[in-house]
């Protein structure tokens, strides 16, 4: 039996006029994706640039905020000084207005003294060094032996106290 052949043969013209007609629509989803694809690339190189170039601005933002605190305290250096060539007399005026400006210095970069005396022990602002009997209540803060700072609303160092351990019997 022989089969019949003739069929697919007819078939043939039809199929290469579809994949002639298939291949510019190929070409066309081919070169689109070439073309995301660079797209894409770039893309990303840029942001890739851009997250550098922000490190970098953060780097040189900090170093020259920390160059103007810096120079504010040359100031104090420059009193402190003076106060060491100064009598008697005029040594402890010229230690407190170094103190005075040391201080003004700190608050305008939101910098505070931790305010602790007569006040409940609090473990998140107070590092307890002792625990003596008193007549203040037990858990009050009676002496600040090192003060406290915090910078906005975060302490950076914990103020180093004396608490109250209540009426000893």
């Amino acid at each position: 039996m022989k089969e019949d052949t003739s069929e697919p043969n007819e078939k043939s013209p039809n199929l290469a006029k579809e994949a002639d007609a298939a291949s510019p629509a190929l070409e066309d989803l081919q070169m689109a994706y070439d073309d995301l694809n660079r797209r894409y690339l770039r893309l990303a190189a840029d942001f890739d640039n851009y997250r550098r170039r922000m490190a970098r601005e953060l780097d040189t933002r900090t170093t020259f905020a920390i160059e103007d605190f810096a120079v504010e305290l040359l100031d104090v250096v420059d009193n402190f000084e003076r106060a060491e060539k100064a009598d008697g007399a005029g040594l402890r005026e010229g230690m407190e207005q170094i103190r005075k400006l040391f201080a003004a210095i700190l608050e305008r970069h939101g910098i505070r003294p931790i305010e602790c005396r007569n006040l409940p022990f609090d473990p998140e602002r107070h590092e307890a060094i002792a625990c003596v009997p008193s007549a203040a209540e037990e858990g009050t803060v009676i002496d600040e032996v090192i003060r406290g700072y915090c910078m906005q609303d975060k302490v950076i160092r914990c103020s180093k106290v004396v608490v109250s351990k209540g009426k000893e019997e």
